[in-house]
């Protein structure tokens, strides 16, 4: 039961994972004769188990549905029939407005497919068809009507360090403001509950919290699958890039997959809001086309072919021009911020990445309406360590540097070395502890492994105990190492924790060297840790400091 928005319908759906074996593995005939039964007409089957075999029971199931809400009385349904990878599985969705009755529809649904093969299924059909039409009505989707302005933002990197800078702007414009993300829920800075609230449930305790003007609501992609949309609209809905992260998971085993995941949120953007997009990356800008709100693209080229399309459809830019943050509208005369080197998550402009977030926050800020003061203020008090913990957090520690940085999947690693390639001395070395959850499918594991081996000049396995997820260590390891090997490296050694893996390498660490973790589960304790042993926390100079040595 999808609660609100999903990659089916922009409101609660039923999704059904069907198993049609029975129709896609029977002979021509009597797949025939089924659809012929179900009052399907003239059709072509095809082969057993062919993808013409899917897409005829594509059109079957499709029918089925409609045939059955018809008999139940259900003048017009929505219906969404999807193929999977395997030609044994379909997923079928449809709207829901009474949580009762849809589900007794979704039981009627597996029973008349269940009968392959029997007789008398018109019979059955205005049977069940019955059956659903006296179900009681039952309960209406709890799919909140947002009453404060409501920022979402997904979106595969940047999201939490994003969503965590417009909350920062929100407030520096003097509003109570509350947001959700992945380590938990925030109200005016102060943590309201510890855990992952990147889904529904985050969005619908932000939206509790007395006296709240604004909300911002991180939106991954698990929380869409698995339930849908917290809200039933947002104002202005922004998203970050679409990279390789999760595939092979919930049934999205594609880039491309993974993006109409994202562009939910997009969807339901109120039409005078604003839709703020990454106009240096396809799959996020061609979401605007999609979407009933304006566009607001973001890009650090400020000749982007998305900036002028965009400008020249009515929308606003915001872009990097002369070193400084710029919104840009063919109505106006450029309009500069600040400059990206006083933004401190930049790393004087170093991080790309993170001057991409910037410019995204900088975007949804103003499409709020959000005073430009506030932005500025906003975006220049935003630190790493104090308002962004486990993304970008950088120590000094006995004249060598260590980061602590979530960096979960490749396009996370490769900023990750991009950070500290930019802030080791001549002469310094990169030491880097890898990791990932369990549940990450083989070829993404590998990939971090020859990244990280390619990367750094000594790697190491630090292990996420906590989220391995039924997968042996041993197995994570082999996969790792292959990667690793794939580009020459061969001693990669592995701890059972992140917090040993980190104690092994800044126990080697030298002045000038740079040591790194991919921290999800350890941050805390790495960060005691390193307090212990006289660390200090860079502040936004020191990182400044870092940049210009390292550059000279």
């Amino acid at each position: 039961m999808l609660d609100g928005a999903n990659l089916y319908f922009s409101r609660a759906a039923v999704k059904l994972t069907l198993d049609v074996t029975a129709l896609v593995d029977a002979p021509a005939p009597a797949a025939k004769a089924y659809g012929q039964a179900v009052g399907l007409g003239a059709t072509r089957p095809g082969r057993i188990g062919s993808g013409f075999r899917q897409r005829f029971a594509i059109r079957v199931t499709g029918h089925v549905v409609r045939r059955i809400a018809r008999e139940a009385g259900i003048g017009r349904i929505g219906v969404r029939v999807r193929p999977e990878s395997d030609n044994h599985r379909l997923v079928v969705a449809f709207p829901w407005a009474h949580e009762q009755r849809a589900r007794a529809l979704a039981a009627a649904i597996v029973e008349v497919l269940d009968a392959f093969g029997a007789e008398h299924l018109p019979e059955l059909m205005a049977t069940v068809g019955e059956r659903v039409h006296n179900e009681p009505p039952g309960n209406v989707p709890p799919t909140i009507r947002p009453k404060v302005p409501v920022v979402a933002v997904t979106g595969t990197n940047g999201k939490t360090t994003t969503s965590r800078m417009i909350a920062h702007i929100g407030r520096a414009a003097g509003l109570h403001v509350g947001w959700s993300s992945t380590d938990g829920v925030y109200f005016d800075g102060e943590l309201v509950q510890y855990g992952d609230f990147s889904g529904p449930s985050g969005a619908g305790q932000v939206l509790s919290q007395p006296g709240i003007q604004l909300a911002v609501t991180e939106t991954a992609r698990g929380g869409i699958l698995r339930r849908g949309v917290g809200v039933v609209s947002n104002d202005v809905s922004v998203v970050t890039n679409v990279t390789a992260d999760h595939l092979g998971l919930g049934g999205i085993d594609t880039i491309d997959q993974l993006a109409e995941v994202k562009a939910v949120i997009t969807h339901i953007t109120r039409p005078r809001g604003w839709c703020v997009v990454n106009g240096d990356d396809p799959r996020t800008f061609a979401m605007r086309l999609g979407s009933p709100a304006k566009c607001w693209v973001f890009s650090r080229d400020p000749d982007s072919p998305s900036i002028r399309a965009v400008l020249d459809e009515g929308g606003r830019a915001t872009t990097v021009l002369d070193g400084f943050i710029t919104v840009l509208d063919q109505s106006t005369d450029a309009e500069p911020l600040l400059k990206v080197v006083d933004v401190p998550m930049t790393l004087s402009g170093l991080s790309h990445y993170n001057v991409e977030n910037a410019l995204a926050a900088a975007s949804a800020a103003l499409g709020l309406g959000l005073p430009r003061a506030a932005v500025i203020e906003g975006l220049s008090s935003f630190s790493p360590n104090e308002n962004n913990p486990g993304r970008m957090n950088m120590y000094s520690l006995n004249g060598f540097t260590v980061v602590i940085d979530l960096a979960h999947n490749e396009a996370g690693l490769e900023a990750l070395l991009e950070i500290m390639n930019g802030v080791r001395h001549e002469g310094g070395r990169l030491l880097l502890a890898l990791g990932s959850p369990g549940d990450r499918a083989d070829d993404m594991v590998s990939a971090l492994g020859a990244i990280g081996a390619r990367g750094a000049d000594q790697v190491a396995i630090g292990h996420k105990s906590e989220y391995l997820r039924g997968r042996p260590p041993s197995e994570l390891e082999a996969v790792f190492r292959a990667g690793a090997a794939s580009v020459g490296v061969d001693d990669v050694p592995a701890y059972p924790t992140e917090l040993e893996a980190a104690q092994a390498l800044v126990g080697q660490g030298q002045p000038g060297d740079v040591v790194a973790v991919m921290a999800l589960q350890d941050r805390a304790s790495l960060d005691g840790w390193l307090r212990s042993l006289g660390a200090t926390v860079d502040t936004a100079e020191d990182l400044k400091l870092k940049v210009e040595r390292a550059q000279h």
